[in-house]
């Protein structure tokens, strides 16, 4: 059944991007008879799609802002220590179930601090089995997770997504991806090595930026052979990372367009590479803070809704700023249910 569920969600979602990617064409076409006005039922169907109620396909729900490195380009900063209790976050990830969520994609902060790692684990089970969503993703930077945790809630868990910007570790500390004498790299590698142990999708988040622009790192991706290498442009967040109200200056880390099309072109033959612009990201991703407020991005701020726990996710989404569009046409559907990959563990 769980099979069955997932493969109608895949073409669900495949269904809704061939609908948006024809929309454009079936509103060019040219309607007007002779001796009838003319005129287009293009504005009218535009107002269709403008209105019609978004859907949380794929939510990423930041719920701590704590983290133990110091990123220079972190756009979600540890300006508070709350985290909802946990019976709280279980209901508002019911309610995003029933709204239409299929995957969840809990980020941070660092999401292992939290308790050791038990808050997200409960987490993810909760969403796995008694949810029975189709997608269950962390991003961490890995220095905290322990082959125990895998042994207790590995079976639950799709996709983990480990951040590394570098596989210099002389870039590393610049960048701040380090806490204490452990070396991100070394653990990478073992984080790959326990994903295969207990079938965990194993993918690796990438910020590109003014430390790491000109690296090569072909070889040791192919080397890792995660199911997919998300590659990110460094983007500025008042408040967050930029501007006289932030905890990070992430001007000196920026870099242009050009500079991120010369590292995607150096990279190009690396399958699983997945790019993301500026443009991209922006407007394109569902973003719950630790209060479970959708944050809109479009201003290059973060606007937060009302609570979806306060308002329901109806209300609280319409605040949200989110691209379904955009959404689609950058890939954001994908096979992202490890049942469905054929993967070699």
């Amino acid at each position: 059944l769980s099979v069955g569920r997932a493969v109608l969600a895949a073409l669900r979602g495949r269904l809704g991007a061939l609908c948006w990617s024809l929309a454009p064409l079936s509103l060019s076409l040219p309607l007007s008879l002779p001796g009838w006005p003319n005129s287009s039922p293009r504005p009218q169907r535009e107002q269709e799609w403008d209105d019609a109620p978004l859907t949380p396909t794929s939510v990423n729900y930041h719920f701590t802002r704590q983290c133990n490195y110091k990123c220079g380009f972190c756009f979600h900063t540890a300006k508070t220590s709350f985290v909802l209790p946990l019976e709280e976050a279980k209901r508002g990830l019911a309610m995003l179930k029933e709204a239409g969520m299929e995957k969840i994609n809990f980020s941070g902060g660092e999401p292992f601090l939290q308790d050791r790692g038990e808050f997200v684990g409960k987490l993810v089970q909760f969403c796995k089995q008694e949810l029975e969503l189709p997608s269950v993703s962390i991003v961490s930077n890995g220095s905290l997770i322990r082959k125990q945790w895998f042994e207790k809630y590995g079976e639950y868990l799709d996709i983990l997504a480990i951040s590394c910007d570098s596989f210099d570790e002389d870039v590393n500390i610049l960048i701040g991806r380090r806490q204490g004498k452990k070396n991100h790299v070394e653990n990478l590698h073992k984080l790959r090595q326990w994903c295969r142990e207990y079938t965990v999708a194993f993918k690796i988040n990438s910020v590109i930026n003014r430390f790491n622009v000109e690296e090569d790192m072909n070889e040791q991706i192919k080397a890792l052979n995660p199911v997919r290498w998300k590659v990110f442009q460094c983007l500025l967040i008042e408040g967050e990372n930029s501007g006289e109200d932030a905890l990070r200056e992430a001007e000196k880390f920026v870099i242009s367009d050009e500079d991120f099309d010369r590292f995607l072109d150096r990279h190009k033959d690396v399958s699983c590479l997945v790019p993301e612009s500026n443009q991209k990201m922006r407007d394109s991703y569902l973003i719950l803070d630790e209060y479970m407020r959708f944050l809109n991005c479009r201003n290059g701020r973060k606007e937060p809704s009302k609570s979806i726990l306060d308002v329901g996710v109806e209300a609280a989404i319409k605040f949200s700023g989110f691209d379904e569009k955009m959404f689609l046409r950058r890939g954001g559907k994908y096979v992202w249910s490890k049942a469905d990959m054929k993967l070699d563990w």
